[in-house]
């Protein structure tokens, strides 16, 4: 099948993703918390934000490539960590990152997923990240730093922006328990979706298997109080130092909204920050993260920033770029692109991500993503 001919644009296998995966799942990956603003306020943020059509500029042959924390990307975009990334489709912590080094673009394995570290090994290359979610336990920190690193994954995330579990009442009402708990109301959405199902009973129930592994999960846990939570703290400064002097690669923080607190990141050490609102899973008050970009940049002009939050196109991440980001971040397109169809799938968001920038380059008359801010139109006031 011509995927582009069906699905030229993310929100084609969204649809699609959307009838192939359960309900319970589903909601699982497509909620935030309370009302929803976040997500509403980042898309507002990314619409407000507009470029010069080119004149007269001839002809332009975008450049997409970048270099971020001393490594080359083909792609200044890739895969951010979602938690139970194996619920939403079979296989799916694998399956992506097989796209990602095939792309050569970074892939985040989550310490929620439903996959361990080593399990990724095989199939990650020189691609992995691994976002940590910081446990109350040394010793259980310790553990997890170590497999890890001896898995392959070079950079590690620190998720800063959980200090407490949140509601997520969508997913309360669709039913979501870690790990799944069979029900009549749970088959009966899995019977709506036969390649899941199958796909399910090849791999397994998903689990947190990296966390279960340090503590039993009873079964049927609310999805905000599974044994992730259970285990992890809500870490401070001195955490941070503490994985600063542990870690010897990359340390990236992320759950940034705030701009006075990047340079305080600065001065403890990280080598990149990570702006991000969780996608308004966490905390239905917060403010769209992009805003927060120009300030940052300006304060910090070599700090590494990356961006998550509403990503939906090439577009969005030129617009991201051009307010100050080096790099972009997707979690939900990319599962998406699974359960619409499988590894090609998710390959064919790399693909529409890639045409798009591509496009919006050339229409802007951009060769280069640093050419990207001075093509600006309207940026957020």
């Amino acid at each position: 099948m011509d995927l582009d001919a069906r699905y030229p644009a993310l929100n084609d296998l969204r649809d699609r993703a959307r009838r192939r995966i359960p309900y319970f799942a589903w909601e699982y990956l497509d909620s935030a918390t309370g009302d929803e603003a976040v997500p509403r306020r980042n898309r507002a943020a990314l619409d407000a934000v507009t470029f010069h059509p080119a004149i007269l500029a001839g002809d332009v042959t975008p450049d997409l490539s970048t270099t971020f924390l001393g490594r080359d990307y083909p792609l200044p975009f890739g895969i951010a960590p979602v938690g139970m990334s194996g619920l939403f489709w079979p296989g799916a912590e694998m399956l992506l990152a097989g796209v990602a080094r095939g792309r050569g673009i970074p892939y985040s394995l989550s310490t929620v997923a439903a996959q361990p570290p080593e399990a990724l090994a095989p199939h990650i290359g020189d691609n992995g990240w691994f976002q940590l979610y910081t446990p109350r336990d040394k010793t259980i920190l310790a553990d997890i730093l170590k497999r890890a690193k001896a898995a392959g994954f070079h950079t590690l995330v620190v998720t800063a922006d959980v200090p407490a579990a949140s509601r997520r009442e969508r997913q309360v009402r669709g039913g979501v328990t870690s790990p799944p708990r069979i029900t009549p109301r749970l088959l009966s959405h899995v019977a709506t979706c036969p390649a899941w199902a199958l796909g399910t009973l090849k791999h397994g129930m998903p689990r947190l298997r990296l966390m279960e592994s340090y503590a039993k999960a009873e079964a049927g846990t609310s999805s905000t109080g599974h044994v992730g939570y259970q285990l992890r703290t809500n870490p401070d400064w001195d955490y941070l130092a503490g994985l600063r002097e542990t870690w010897d690669g990359p340390i990236i923080v992320k759950g940034v909204t705030d701009p006075e607190v990047a340079p305080k990141l600065a001065e403890a050490g990280v080598d990149a920050i990570w702006l991000s609102n969780h996608a308004g899973r966490q905390f239905d008050g917060a403010p769209a993260a992009l805003p927060a970009l120009p300030a940052i940049r300006a304060a910090l002009p070599d700090m590494p920033l990356i961006y998550d939050g509403g990503v939906n196109s090439g577009l969005d991440v030129a617009r991201a770029i051009a307010l100050g980001a080096d790099f972009v971040m997707l979690g939900k397109a990319w599962h998406w692109g699974l359960g619409a169809f499988g590894a090609a799938g998710a390959d064919h968001v790399a693909h529409i991500l890639k045409a798009d920038l591509t496009s919006v380059m050339a229409q802007i008359g951009a060769a280069r993503l640093a050419d990207l801010p001075t093509r600006l139109g309207r940026a957020i006031p």
